[in-house]
């Protein structure tokens, strides 16, 4: 399979496996009706929240492990601390926006404690080689070589490196995400991908250049 006809694949299956942050209007409508009841002490109204938005924040969460028990216990960690954080919600963002929010440093605490290791798909591993191009393997090699050198990086690394080139995420909405500044944002990603390059040329991948990137420290 050519480089072009891979990336173009890539590009098409990424756009079918990344949970979209839009929120449908009827949906956050209803979504703050049963934010309202339940902080007046109405607990049916919670779990129609978590009914709803159970699924698609189980999708997000599986960026952060393949374990399917602690996919749920990380599901569960992400209601847990939106209904402890409820009543701080003001309504400023849709609530899913504001719960996936949450969903993303939970997962962020899990890399932190559990230093696992990140399951990268194909799709992803391919298209940050190929689209950089870092790698000219296929896919499946791709994937296989970054499956290894992902769980060498810090949790900060993986973090910013999935939520650029897997959610494809700019960096006001990441500095949103993660609670980090967008300077800190862009630094933290500059700095990700050389220490991946750096890994990659060790494993015999990848070619001996500087980042096309700006330094962003200039």
């Amino acid at each position: 399979m050519d480089a072009v006809a891979t990336r173009e694949t890539l590009l098409s299956f990424a756009e079918e496996g990344t949970t979209s942050m839009d929120s449908d209007p009827d949906v956050a409508e209803t979504d703050l009706r049963d934010i309202t009841v339940a902080l007046n002490g109405d607990q049916e109204g919670y779990a129609r929240l978590v009914r709803r938005h159970q699924e698609t924040v189980s999708r997000w969460m599986w960026r952060f492990t393949r374990d399917r028990a602690i996919l749920e216990e990380l599901v569960q960690d992400v209601f847990v601390e939106a209904w402890a954080s409820l009543s701080r919600f003001r309504g400023e963002s849709a609530f899913r926006t504001w719960l996936f929010t949450i969903a993303t440093r939970v997962g962020y605490k899990h890399w932190k404690k559990k230093a696992k290791e990140v399951a990268i798909t194909t799709e992803m591993a391919g298209r940050w080689m190929i689209d950089s191009g870092e790698f000219t393997a296929n896919p499946s090699e791709a994937a296989e070589v970054l499956y290894g050198l992902f769980s060498k990086l810090p949790p900060r690394d993986r973090l910013v490196l999935t939520l650029t080139y897997f959610e494809e995420m700019g960096t006001r909405e990441i500095a949103r995400m993660t609670g980090w500044a967008r300077p800190m944002v862009k630094v933290q990603a500059y700095r990700a991908r050389n220490k991946l390059r750096k890994l990659l040329q060790r494993a015999g991948y990848g070619r001996e250049k500087h980042d096309g990137s700006a330094d962003p420290n200039r």
